[in-house]
């Protein structure tokens, strides 16, 4: 009878550590979960802070006042190759330094273990395109907006850097990175999109119906802004903001691959 009881329990158990660890389950692809993408600016191995002196890789001390970028178009795999596009509607987010909750997105998946995202780093032509009024929340274009959005150029400002350098020659020693253009809607210009993918290595995104504890943890290095496929130089570059294929916005654009790096997954 004592065996029997001790079965008995031992079921119950077990049971019981499926309910509590529903993440080690199969994923359901018919159920959705939330998954987490945090992104946090740092600059090198250090957390990145507004109006704080930083080197860049040509050697010019500079500071930050307004760092932000759009990410949008994004897309998931699992470790068996599912892809999962996020709904376009639901797929354009405004990461702004002076704003912590901008800093990490919520999207519901299906099931599944990931092991990769990619996504855009700005706001691609559709939607630069569309009618104004599918232009909502962070993609508002008019006076209550996120003041990413060129009104005499029509197209959305995918990056946006201000702040001031001793490199500088403008007034006040200011620089402005103001990184636009779609490929052009009338008249070609530059594409300054870009996509970026990311894998996760070793870890998984597991995403589960009943757990809200997956989030992946990516950070963006606002010193390669300045480094990567080409070096930007601040006394050159003072302000950057047309959308020809010969402006410095291409270059730095370029460098949006070395900005972005997957740095773990929490609670997989």
């Amino acid at each position: 009878m004592k065996f029997k009881y001790f079965i008995f329990l031992s079921t119950l158990f077990l049971a019981s550590a499926c309910v509590r660890h529903g993440h080690d389950l199969e994923p359901d692809q018919t159920k959705k979960g939330k998954l987490e993408l945090k992104f946090d600016n740092v600059a090198g191995a250090t957390n990145f802070a507004l109006s704080t002196n930083y080197t860049n890789a040509v050697g010019e001390t500079f500071k930050v006042d307004v760092f932000k970028y759009y990410i949008s178009n994004l897309k998931l795999k699992t470790e068996t190759g599912m892809v999962y596009t996020v709904p376009q509607d639901e797929s354009y987010f405004l990461i702004d330094e002076s704003n912590i909750t901008s800093q990490k997105i919520q999207i519901q998946i299906p099931e599944g273990n990931y092991s990769e995202v990619t996504f855009m780093v700005g706001v691609d032509s559709l939607r630069n395109t569309m009618d104004i009024s599918r232009r909502i929340g962070v993609l508002d274009t008019g006076a209550g907006g996120s003041g990413m959005y060129w009104s005499w150029n029509s197209g959305y400002i995918h990056f946006k850097m201000e702040g001031s350098s001793t490199a500088s020659t403008a007034q006040n020693n200011a620089f402005m990175y103001h990184i636009g253009g779609f490929g052009g809607y009338s008249s070609g210009t530059a594409n300054n999109t870009r996509l970026v993918t990311l894998l996760f290595g070793n870890d998984r995104a597991k995403v589960r119906a009943d757990h809200d504890d997956s989030s992946v943890h990516i950070l963006v290095d606002i010193l390669n802004v300045f480094a990567g496929t080409s070096n930007i130089s601040i006394a050159t570059n003072a302000t950057v903001m047309g959308t020809s294929l010969s402006s410095p916005a291409v270059s730095i654009a370029n460098n949006y691959s070395r900005m972005f790096r997957f740095d773990h997954v929490h609670g997989h």
